[in-house]
Formats: structure tokens, C-alpha cells, sequence
């Protein structure tokens, strides 16, 4: 068995099978994932404490099928920071994983875990949203039309006095996300994002869909609203995605979507540190916003009355 030990904020990890492929079509181990979420969790970090997670884990590489694990084990160490969240059984609860520091992402990787999903409340006010997001899910792989309902739903957002953020998902779209101040409970976020997204479509209907079956969609883009709901989760900011080439979700400046280059897998684990090395984390300030959403819901009401 091949057995490493790394020492990370004090924590000494042992690394089972740093060699052993992840990533088949591009020949990346788990030691090389390793490295990565030690390298990038300055900047990682902050967009994931106090945020319980849910881990995909792949322990035979991507080109099998991976698993996601909610409920933290028990032979995890102590020293991970857990959460007691409820589930579906009433009464019940299970601890989930709560990755506060670069030892907890280094010890996840070694789990096999290549993606972590984090929760859009924080521990402190698990029923208290502060990420309202909005996925856009591609109708084809033509990444004009994600450009185009990215911009559409920031200049919305900015009409109701809300600043947004984007991140491509390191999969297919793109995250349109907006911080909030914790005042409103997950019921009236999703109500408020519903009526959101079906504006934006009303504006565009032969462009933009919130329907949620694919075969009613009819070539148009979905408008996803539906993550805005208690347990539910969305990608963290640089994950790496379980694809060919390593894939990362990536925060961008808005002005970045206009680059005839960008996908949603333009960034990677071969090209990631570049980036971060040319231009700091374009949602470093994200933290020190936070809306609340009486105001916007009134504009929103008046935009929705006087179409």
C-alpha cells in the first residue's frame, strides 16, 4: 500500500494511493488533486466555511460511477468540524462535514472526494440563506446563449438594487448568485427567485424556460431557480469537477464573459494557478455583501403589475 504523510495546519494526513488515476484521459492521480486543494484553499476557503458539504466521491476515478456522501463518517477525525443537519425522517439528524480549513480539503481529496457541494446557509442559520443562485442550464453546447441569460439576469438584478456575481460551474453553465443578509428564511427566497426567473422569461419566452422537464423545454435555455431551497447545495467556487481535463468552477468579473474563448470548463486544474497568479478572486469582496430582499421583492411585485 502506497503511504504518504503530509503535514497540514498542524494536522499530520496520511495519503493512501497518491498515485492511483483519477482522471484516466489525462493521466491526473489523487496526488495531484491533493496538491491542488492544498494550493488553492487561500482561496477557496472563504467561500466555503462555515458551509455544511456534501462530498462525490470517486474511489475508482471518474470513468466509473461516483457516489455523493452527505453524512460525515464515523472514522473521520475529530478534528473535522461537523454540523448536525435534519433529514427527511422526522426527529432525525446526521453530522455533514463542515470544511473550515486546508487540512479538511487536503483530507476530503484523499477521501477521493473531487467535488465538493456546500450548502447555501451557513451553520450559525442553517434555515437563513445568504447565496440566492440561479444555474443556467444549456439547451446545446453553444455557450452564447449562457452569456447572453447570465447578462440578462444581472441587468434584472441590478433593475430590483441587487449586485450579482458569476462563476462558471466547471460543468456545462454558469452560477448567477447574489449574497443576502440572512434575513429571510429559505421559503421566501425560493418564492422570491421563482418569480425572478419566470420575469426574466417573460421577457424572452422563445429564449428562456423554467420548465423542469427536459422535453418541454423546446430547445430553450432552463432558468433554474429551484437550488434556493433548504439542503440543497450548488458547486463550490474552485471545485474541481469530475470531467476530462480537470474542469474547475471558477469565479469570473463580469466583463470576463465577452472572451470568445470562455467555456464553462475553461479553467482547470492545468491552467487555474495562472489565473489566480494574473488577477485576484473576482468574488473576493462577496463576503462583505449582503442583501436583504423586502426592497427588491416591492420593485419586483411593480415589474411584474405593470408588464
Amino acid at each position: 500500500m502506497s503511504v504518504k504523510t503530509v503535514h497540514v495546519d498542524s494536522h499530520a494526513i496520511e495519503l493512501s494511493h497518491p498515485d492511483k488515476v483519477l482522471f484516466p484521459g489525462d493521466g491526473i492521480t489523487k496526488g495531484e488533486l491533493i496538491d491542488y486543494y492544498q494550493r488553492v484553499a487561500a482561496t477557496m476557503l472563504p467561500h466555503v466555511r462555515q458551509r455544511a458539504i456534501s462530498m462525490q466521491r470517486f474511489p475508482n476515478g471518474i470513468a466509473e460511477s461516483g457516489f455523493y456522501q452527505k453524512e460525515a463518517p464515523d472514522y473521520f477525525p475529530d478534528w473535522i468540524d461537523r454540523v448536525m443537519v435534519p433529514v427527511e425522517e422526522k426527529g432525525k439528524e446526521q453530522p455533514q462535514v463542515v470544511c473550515n480549513n486546508a487540512a479538511t480539503l487536503v483530507y476530503l481529496a484523499n477521501q477521493d472526494c473531487i467535488t465538493p457541494h456546500i450548502w447555501l446557509s451557513r451553520t450559525d442559520s442553517l434555515h437563513n440563506p445568504d447565496r440566492l443562485i440561479f444555474d443556467f442550464d444549456p439547451a446545446s453546447d453553444d455557450f452564447a446563449p449562457i452569456r447572453k441569460a447570465a447578462q440578462s439576469m444581472r441587468q434584472l438584478l441590478a433593475d430590483l438594487g441587487l449586485a450579482s456575481f458569476v462563476m462558471t460551474t466547471g460543468s456545462r453553465g454558469l452560477h448567477v448568485v447574489v449574497p443576502l443578509d440572512r434575513s429571510a428564511a429559505f421559503d421566501v427566497v425560493r418564492a422570491f427567485a421563482k418569480d425572478v426567473a419566470d420575469v426574466l422569461v417573460s421577457r424572452n419566452p422563445t429564449a428562456f424556460t423554467t420548465e423542469v422537464r427536459k422535453v418541454s423545454r423546446q430547445g430553450r435555455l432552463f432558468v433554474d431557480y429551484l437550488r434556493n431551497s433548504f439542503a440543497q447545495t450548488s458547486v463550490a467556487p474552485y471545485s474541481v469537477r469530475p470531467k476530462p481535463g480537470a474542469p474547475v468552477a471558477t469565479p469570473l468579473d463580469w466583463d470576463e464573459l465577452a472572451a470568445p474563448e470562455l467555456s464553462s470548463q475553461h479553467y482547470t486544474l492545468a491552467n487555474i494557478f495562472h489565473r489566480l497568479a494574473q488577477r485576484e478572486d473576482p468574488w473576493s469582496e462577496i463576503m462583505q455583501r449582503g442583501y436583504a430582499i423586502g426592497e427588491a421583492r416591492r420593485l419586483l411585485d411593480d415589474l411584474r403589475s405593470s408588464a
